[in-house]
């Protein structure tokens, strides 16, 4: 049943030729609706011969033709906006307006990678010894490779590859298994934008494209966003293999909520980050801390929202959160909720049993309620651990100082916020929070392209963010030129450590 989806090999679509497959299910529906091939070492190995081979061309590429490159892409996303919005909505589940947001946001890095020209410009100091010029400038890496997950099947590949070719780099893209419709999509908008062959290219796989990404001599560079685990596993083997490396991991963003916040601005909040995107979002607030008599009515008040919650498939209109991506997710988030149970969480809402009404033909997608529990302790594994579902949890705390506390104490450092309507409180957490991200009545404060995207602690391994001017220089490296020309011939060989003078 259904399509074959194959991969992206130096400016065509190829079948895979691996013999092996995974499934792609509609969510909404939950069924089956395409076989994606899994690539082997030897395809990747494919696709890295092919960037390879681009690369000499593409890094002499002027970077004013490399941005006119972009400016197509850019018209070419904003022309096909609806038909990606609906490729993501039909493979991973969420909303489709949901859905064209993300792409949008993954537009904003093409809008940014139109200005390499301006972005790589280097350094110049005029006579910095008798007669000595220097300057510094940047150049690209050479072959790249970007891992993405399955929440964002558009936005997370267009932070990674559009800046990477625009710098002068070729690329491999392993998008998730579990949505590749879209990436690949994405490929073929690329070449249509005047990318040339073997300097974009599309691997399809598991854990073995993978490995043969993480350990391929001929790749410089791997930018990751996935799970905690993963993005370990992803740093600790690119660098022993001397690769430069950028691994997002996963999040367990805080927002706090003080006793002057405004209830209905925070319940909008609370319900639009929590449960947008059924929860798989790395910066949804999955925590609300509760701070001194704030507790009772944000419970009071969000318990009715969340009940009340139009679940349903994503493409249908005026629906506010469609299915988890897959079944075992789904199971998965599920016995999150019964592990709160266990541990003595109060659940205030229970969207375990939930049925989908009103959609015929959706009965067996993979839908689950909005989940809420009150009550929460550090010492839970619901606390601790990343669900991303649509579970939140709420945890009372009984002052500010306490709140910063165990905003700072938890091991992921992604996103928070603070609600509040006091300045003062607001400057102290937003510089006293150890995370990578923060919000003053903002619930999910991701950057725009042209600053840069990442979390603290464990939710990043590496030293760049990712996006905007980080980016550029993940994706580069400098080089210093001093330069003398001489009128006539400098007598006796120096043996000391040059100065300039």
């Amino acid at each position: 049943m259904g399509k074959d989806i194959g991969h992206w090999l130096n400016g065509h679509a190829v079948a895979g030729s691996g013999g092996r497959y995974g499934d792609v299910f509609n969510p909404a529906v939950g069924e089956r609706s395409a076989r994606v091939a899994l690539a082997s070492a030897a395809e990747v190995d494919a696709a890295v011969q092919a960037a390879k081979a681009a690369l000499p061309g593409w890094a002499g590429t002027t970077p004013l033709r490399r941005a006119r490159v972009m400016f197509k892409l850019k018209e070419l996303i904003e022309r096909d906006i609806d038909h990606l919005a609906s490729l993501v909505s039909a493979e991973h589940g969420k909303t489709v307006a949901d859905a064209k947001g993300s792409v949008t946001r993954g537009l904003e890095m093409v809008e940014f990678a139109c200005g390499i020209p301006s972005l790589l410009k280097g350094e110049f100091s005029d006579s910095v010894g008798t007669g000595v010029d220097l300057l510094s400038f940047r150049q690209p890496l050479g072959v790249c490779a970007g891992i993405t997950p399955f929440n964002f099947p558009a936005m997370i590949p267009l932070w990674m590859f559009p800046l990477a070719i625009a710098c002068g780099n070729t690329f491999i893209l392993k998008p998730s298994e579990k949505d590749p419709s879209c990436p690949i999509r994405l490929a073929e908008l690329a070449a249509e934008a005047g990318v040339p062959a073997g300097v974009l290219n599309v691997v399809n796989g598991d854990k073995e494209a993978v490995d043969a990404i993480l350990r391929h001599p001929d790749i410089a560079a791997v930018s990751f966003v996935g799970s905690t685990r993963i993005a370990e596993y992803v740093y600790s083997t690119g660098t022993a293999s001397g690769k430069r490396v950028q691994a997002l991991g996963g999040a367990k963003n805080h927002m706090v909520v003080m006793p002057d916040a405004d209830p209905e601005q925070v319940t909008d909040a609370l319900i639009g980050s929590a449960y947008g995107s059924a929860g798989e979002r790395c910066m949804a607030v999955s925590v609300a801390v509760a701070v001194g008599d704030a507790a009772d009515r944000l419970v009071s008040d969000l318990a009715p929202r969340v009940r009340a919650l139009k679940i349903g498939p994503g493409h249908e209109e005026g629906v506010e959160m469609g299915p988890l991506v897959t079944a075992e997710h789904r199971d998965k988030v599920r016995s999150y909720v019964d592990l709160g149970v266990e541990e003595g969480a109060e659940l205030v809402v229970d969207g375990r049993d939930f049925r989908l009404e009103g959609f015929q033909g959706y009965e067996n997608g993979y839908y689950l309620g909005g989940c809420l529990f009150d009550r929460v302790t550090p010492n839970m594994r619901i606390y601790q651990e990343e669900i991303f579902g649509p579970v939140l949890t709420v945890v009372r705390m009984p002052d500010f100082e306490s709140a910063i506390e165990i905003v700072n104490k938890h091991e992921y450092g992604n996103g928070t916020a603070i609600f509040t309507r006091d300045g003062d409180a607001a400057r102290t957490f937003a510089a006293r929070a150890n995370i990578g991200m923060v919000g003053v009545n903002v619930p999910i404060p991701v950057p725009m392209a042209f600053h840069s995207f990442g979390g603290w602690k464990r939710s990043l391994f590496g030293d760049h963010h990712m996006h905007g001017p980080e980016g550029v220089r993940f994706y580069t490296r400098q080089k210093a030129v001093t330069t003398r020309w001489p009128t006539g011939i400098r007598a006796g060989a120096e043996f000391k450590m040059p100065t300039m003078v």
